[in-house]
């Protein structure tokens, strides 16, 4: 109840149909009129631009209405939705003096501002965002200003879209402008790509229905209506292909293109250049969104560094509406961001095999402890709920076997020592050598009995004379 009485109080824009809510005091300062869409051609699209530049009377009803319905894009939403998560899925920090602020943080960490900064970056796609902020009990809310109803030239509030003039934004407080008031945002460039392709998908679409499925043809007499009828009625049974009635002095010819595969290919490749260039216009590059017949690892890498420097500069962009534009506001609604800064904290991305290959290295080569908790959470391995007992029993079991390995290696330094005095105690005593015999004098006649050996025995020797 006392949202609805902050959004009833004066000063607070409010945004609604010709016909009241219920518990509505006032009626809506904006009143909404349903957007135009589809059935818009290059022509429309020239009308709205130059109704948006106009310099004394700016009015972009129409070229808003024109950007509503080329969202409807699949290509051109899929790219923006891409550039802005870049930014959205990074961790946004306030620091005053190098560390968190959390009073400040937990405003942060609110839906409000994932909101803001989705708006924040959509001011570059738009040209401008209109933003009025207001407290909601401790939090802080905002409303996005529909930017049919702003002129961002003269600053003047629109009660109806096609009003010339309106009301001051002096009149209301804790406005937010983001974006400049001549740019018209990059849906002005991207709008003849969508529209171009829009128009060549219609008529890729009447060639595959014309040339791609075959068409009915039923000749009758032209003396005999029965036969007429019953065609028809035939016609009408089988199903919905293209149907051609006619009598046997009735001939119709097609007039084809030389080479039907060649047509379709004229088609496809219009749609896929338009792809290409809204890709080009958004991401800054193609290969990070689809596949080229030249495209390799290498182009893929150059690619994606370009589309990198482009989520760097919405960072950056986001932190000086941040640090300065929103600084005042900050202040109004009791935010204390004095002394402080908004940031986006380096968070290092490092494979999980190498950040095990770094743990191992700490604790065994500097033999720094590391915490449990820390390991548990980083690699998203849910703690035991007895940790503290599995962690006593795995202590212990480690003393004890660190005690026996111990033991075991006394045992085996002992072991040598004992064997080296055993031997020493069990070796046998070596024998004595034997003494040399005693040399025989050599006389003449030991000579002399060597040189003619030993002289036969028995009668002597047998002389032949």
């Amino acid at each position: 109840m006392a949202k609805k009485q902050k959004r009833n109080n004066r000063g607070i824009i409010t945004v609604g149909g010709n016909l009241t809510l219920p518990g509505q005091k006032g009626p809506n300062v904006i009143v909404l009129t349903q957007p135009k869409r589809f059935g818009i051609d290059i022509a429309d699209y020239m009308t709205a631009i130059r109704a948006a530049e106009n310099v004394d009377y700016s009015r972009r009803y129409k070229l808003y209405d024109l950007y509503a319905d080329i969202l409807m894009d699949t290509h051109l939403t899929c790219v923006i939705e891409k550039r802005k998560n870049a930014v959205l899925c990074s961790d946004i920090e306030f620091r005053r003096n190098g560390k968190p602020d959390d009073a400040v943080n937990e405003q942060i960490r609110s839906p409000w501002f994932n909101r803001l900064v989705g708006d924040i970056i959509d001011a570059k796609f738009w040209g401008f965002s209109l933003c009025q902020f207001y407290r909601e009990g401790e939090w802080v809310d905002y409303d996005l200003i529909p930017r049919k109803h702003v002129d961002p030239v003269r600053r003047i509030i629109l009660r109806h879209q096609t009003d010339i003039v309106g009301l001051p934004w002096e009149n209301y407080s804790d406005l937010l402008f983001i974006g400049s008031p001549d740019d018209l945002g990059l849906l002005a460039k991207a709008a003849p790509w969508v529209i171009y392709k829009r128009n060549t998908t219609g008529d890729w679409s009447q060639f595959s229905e014309l040339f791609g499925m075959p068409i009915q043809e039923y000749v009758y007499n032209s003396d005999d209506e029965q036969s007429r009828q019953r065609a028809i009625e035939d016609a009408a049974n089988i199903g919905s292909l293209a149907q051609f009635f006619h009598d046997e002095d009735t001939k119709l010819n097609f007039i084809e293109a030389g080479n039907k595969t060649g047509s379709a290919d004229v088609y496809e490749r219009l749609c896929e250049r338009c792809n290409n260039e809204i890709s080009k216009l958004v991401l800054g590059n193609t290969l990070t969104t689809e596949s080229s017949e030249n495209g390799t690892q290498a182009l893929g890498t150059v690619h994606k560094k370009v589309e990198d420097k482009v989520a760097e500069a919405d960072k950056r962009y986001l932190l000086d509406v941040l640090n300065y534009d929103m600084a005042d506001i900050f202040a109004r609604m009791g935010i204390d961001t004095s002394g402080g800064s908004f940031c986006f904290p380096e968070k290092k991305e490092i494979d999980p095999t190498a950040k095990v290959n770094i743990l191992t290295q700490i604790a065994r080569q500097f033999d720094l402890p590391v915490s449990d908790d820390y390991l548990y959470e980083e690699f998203g391995i849910e703690k035991p709920a007895d940790y503290d007992r599995l962690k006593r029993e795995r202590e212990e079991e480690r003393k004890r076997n660190e005690a026996a390995a111990k033991r075991l290696q006394q045992q085996q330094q002992q072991k040598p020592e004992e064997e080296e005095i055993e031997e020493e105690e069990e070796e046998p005593e070596p024998e004595p050598e034997p003494d040399p015999e005693p040399k025989r004098k050599n006389s003449f006649r030991d000579r002399l009995a060597r040189f003619f050996g030993k002289a036969p025995s028995g009668g002597g020797a047998v002389l032949d004379w």
